[in-house]
């Protein structure tokens, strides 16, 4: 059995949940906060939801990937998973997940990779690259929190 390389973190952001969706689903914020994030864009009209595409460009340990995903499930305030399309070198699915804790909002961010990040770099790159980016995206959702926390 293949199993997906998966990166999956969560933190607590001291603010409401609404506050917290709010910022999140707005492509242009991703790259203030997301360390492997250099461009994000929504690309369809109208309200995000099902069917909303986004399209983007991260550096992970120096390789530029490009992509484009489709969100395939919405429930406003609460998750969105979107999937790469189109010509994305690498096929993820993405997940964004908020729940309303003592202290403010748990965000869990997940990132299933099809090939593994490591298909950029050759197989056998796999759990090395694997590694860093949750490293990243450990730091990312630190400096998330930090962003949204007043006066931290």
């Amino acid at each position: 059995m293949i199993t997906m390389p998966v990166s999956e973190q969560s933190v607590v952001i001291a603010r409401p949940a609404s506050e917290v969706w709010d910022f999140l689903t707005d492509a242009a914020n991703w790259p203030s906060w997301e360390a492997s994030m250099v461009e994000c864009e929504q690309v369809t009209d109208g309200e995000l939801g099902v069917g909303t595409r986004w399209r983007g460009v991260n550096r992970v340990l120096g390789k530029r990937i490009d992509w484009e995903s489709e969100f395939v499930e919405y429930q406003s305030g609460k998750v969105a998973t979107s999937k790469s399309v189109d010509g994305s070198k690498v096929g993820f699915t993405a997940t964004t997940r908020l729940e309303e804790v003592d202290g403010g909002t748990l965000f869990t961010y997940r990132v299933d990779t099809e090939s593994g990040l490591g298909g950029v770099f050759g197989k056998l790159a796999d759990p090395l690259v694997t590694k860093a980016y949750s490293r990243m995206m450990r730091a990312s959702l630190d400096n998330l929190a930090d962003l949204l926390t007043p006066d931290s």
